[in-house]
């Protein structure tokens, strides 16, 4: 059975839209989502475009900040500090990857807490690992939700993350280990991992290697969650071969229109917060 995002992303937005005309009648203003993109690659240029449309379509304003490929990390956190400042910005969104050799943590951390409703500042991770009520990684908070729309059970089973980045396997670990799961973190350099996956209750699949996940590593009625997007439309787990999953997420089609929800709500939630709300 196939877990699709896009009806659950479709309620979330629709709710998100109602509270951010609920709140520019209140205060004659839109939540505002500022996206930061650092040279031209392809697939992030998409990315963005998608979201600045989301937005105008759920009743939010967007600025968007293209910069050149050669910008320092010096100029891009003065960009970033500068939305920052700006009152009539309420979330920041710094699309990643940067070029290589930007500092990217430096520039993540330049996102004021109340504004990082992407969820990648440290400040963000460490409320959200203690359980407090602040912004979630938005790609693993759109995988607990869509886990919940098809009544997963999350408490007692053993989960398996496959990637430890910052701003996707690390948080996606905590927010199940929050909901009472066993939590085994792998990667890269993980011996034996086909094995260990062949153990998991709950798969989410978030390395960035096409087709890495082979059927045979998934026990029968395993949820498998696909969070990696490849070349050619791609996830990260052989989907053909894993038929004999219990729920698997489709690429694209899964994951990728609740991260893009997520994101929606957490910025109109960032204007509600705010002191002149």
């Amino acid at each position: 059975m196939l877990m699709s995002g896009t009806e659950l992303a479709r309620d979330i937005v629709q709710r998100a839209s109602e509270k951010a005309a609920e709140y520019t009648s209140r205060t004659g203003r839109k939540p505002c989502l500022a996206t930061v993109i650092v040279g031209d690659d392809p697939a992030s240029v998409t990315y963005v475009r998608m979201k600045q449309n989301r937005c105008r379509k759920a009743g939010l304003d967007s600025v968007h900040v293209a910069l050149p490929a050669s910008t320092t990390t010096e100029e891009l956190v003065a960009r970033i500090r500068a939305l920052s400042d700006d009152p009539a910005v309420h979330g920041i969104l710094l699309q990643h990857p940067v070029p290589g050799h930007i500092d990217e943590r430096s520039a993540f951390e330049a996102i004021v807490p109340h504004k990082d409703v992407d969820g990648v500042t440290t400040h963000s991770f460490a409320a959200m690992s203690f359980g407090h009520n602040e912004f979630v990684s938005c790609t693993p908070g759109g995988i607990v939700r869509l886990l919940d729309a098809y009544d997963v059970e999350i408490a007692g089973k053993h989960a398996v993350v496959i990637g430890r980045s910052p701003i996707l396997g690390k948080p996606a670990a905590m927010l199940l280990l929050a909901r009472d799961a066993t939590v085994t973190i792998c990667h890269s350099k993980t011996a034996g991992l086909a094995e260990i996956v062949r153990t998991a209750d709950i798969i989410v699949a978030a390395v960035g290697r096409p087709r890495l996940v082979r059927g045979g590593w998934i026990k029968p009625g395993a949820v498998v969650v696909d969070a990696g997007y490849n070349e050619g439309n791609v996830g990260d787990v052989d989907f053909e071969a894993a038929a004999h999953a219990g729920l698997i997420t489709p690429v694209p089609g899964g994951v990728g229109p609740t991260t893009i929800a997520v994101l929606l709500e957490q910025t109109v939630d960032a204007a509600t917060r705010q002191p002149d709300a």
